[in-house]
């Protein structure tokens, strides 16, 4: 490809990133009618992707890995995107309208869209980086970890987890349906509690603990043994050592915002942007997981890291880039499936709210809707296998933030 380029006549519109935002952003480019030239420089030297397959259907066996990449070489072709794989970026310089990128090329842009994605969190501990540790990230990750769980589970060794979040529970749901021993290792009282409260993460626990997992909650974890390079078992503060065939770590990700720091942008959790994904910086928008936004139905900033998120900020990023009226107009949304259950969840709960929750239907038939309100409003809401209903009506009531329309 020619990334050379010229400013003076017409320089490209540039995203940084190749996960699912950037992807979506560039449909939406070229739905709208731009014709110009589209950069894409990306990190990873895989074409774009979605990552919801990685902990879901490829771990269970259900979808092919090829499933997670929604556009061959040959679309990108033909849509005139130039590709820049394998080469992330590494300074942009908002003055000068230029990204450098790791091996040195320079890229003059008309308009940039930040959506670098986010990275796992990894232990500060001897052990957290043998071999048999991982972290699920990317499809290089989920290849690694999937051939790790075939191991697994021909030589009966068992799968340490670190850390009861969305990741965790998704990956030892699909060991567990590969019939291998998993031990889940939880710092608060209970998996998810932070994100969804004491009543509806109960709900999650019980569920794993039913299908097998050896959930043990308050556990600090404190050393990975390890031998000629390998870990073989986790050791937490109260003196419990959990044998380990191999080592999962879900302790959370953070945002990749270091190129928008060091440029200059504004920042806090991550690039802080209005409602159109505008950031700091003229020209410069962010989407994803990165973008810290002044959410217009929200009133306050949200950030998330959510496929929904990467897929519905990208096209809004776009739309701004070509000048047109653009602006978040929806609620942020996820959804897990874990066994047989299924959730769907719409909304926004600030970090540190203390909301009260209010449930409906049969909880301990795992057949319900949950509901959070904070300051009296409805916060957010979602349904466990409620798929008769769906998550459209929670919608509407979560829009409305009466709690009043909350069903008796």
């Amino acid at each position: 490809m020619d990334a050379s380029n010229d400013a003076a006549t017409d320089p490209a519109l540039v995203i940084v990133g190749g996960g699912l935002a950037g992807m979506k952003a560039i449909e939406e480019l070229r739905e709208q009618g731009h014709d110009g030239p589209i950069t894409l420089v990306a990190a990873e030297d895989h074409l774009p992707y979605e990552r919801p397959v990685l902990s879901k259907g490829f771990l269970l066996g259900s979808e092919s890995r090829d499933s997670a990449f929604s556009h061959d070489q040959q679309w990108y072709a033909d849509h005139d995107v130039d590709l820049l794989l394998a080469d992330p970026a590494a300074r942009l310089d908002p003055a000068g309208h230029t990204i450098t990128t790791q091996s040195g090329l320079q890229i003059a842009y008309r308009k940039l869209l930040l959506a670098t994605g986010s990275e796992p969190r990894t232990l500060p501990l001897p052990g957290a980086d043998a071999a048999n540790v991982f972290t699920l990230r990317d499809v290089d990750d989920a290849d690694k970890i999937d051939s790790a769980l075939t191991v697994l589970a021909d030589s009966g060794r068992p799968l340490v987890i670190i850390g009861g979040g969305w990741i965790g529970l998704e990956v030892a749901a699909a060991a567990r349906q590969r019939d291998i021993d998993v031990t889940v290792l939880e710092a608060l009282d209970q998996p998810l509690l932070g994100v969804l409260g004491a009543e509806v993460a109960r709900v999650f626990a019980d569920l794993h603990t039913e299908h097998g997992v050896h959930l043990v909650t308050g556990a600090k974890v404190s050393g990975i043994a390890t031998d000629d390079g390998r870990a073989t078992a986790v050791s937490t503060e109260d003196g419990a050592r959990y044998g380990a065939g191999a080592v999962l770590i879900g302790i959370g990700a953070a945002p990749r915002i270091s190129l928008a720091a060091d440029a200059g942008l504004a920042v806090d959790h991550g690039v802080l942007t209005d409602g159109s994904l505008q950031t700091s910086a003229p020209d410069v928008y962010a989407a994803g997981d990165i973008a810290e936004v002044d959410h217009p139905l929200i009133g306050g900033r949200v950030r998330v890291e959510h496929w929904a998120w990467a897929n519905d900020t990208g096209p809004v990023a776009a739309r701004a880039m070509l000048g047109q009226d653009s602006a978040i107009d929806f609620l942020p949304f996820f959804f897990t499936d874990q066994y047989d259950l299924g959730m769907e969840y719409i909304g926004y709960v600030a970090p540190g709210s203390r909301p009260q929750v209010e449930l409906r239907g049969d909880v301990g038939g795992r057949q319900f809707q949950a509901y959070w309100i904070v300051d009296g409003k409805v916060a957010a809401g979602m349904h466990v296998n409620d798929w008769d209903n769906g998550i459209d009506p929670i919608k509407e009531i979560v829009l409305s933030g009466d709690s009043a329309r909350i069903p008796s």
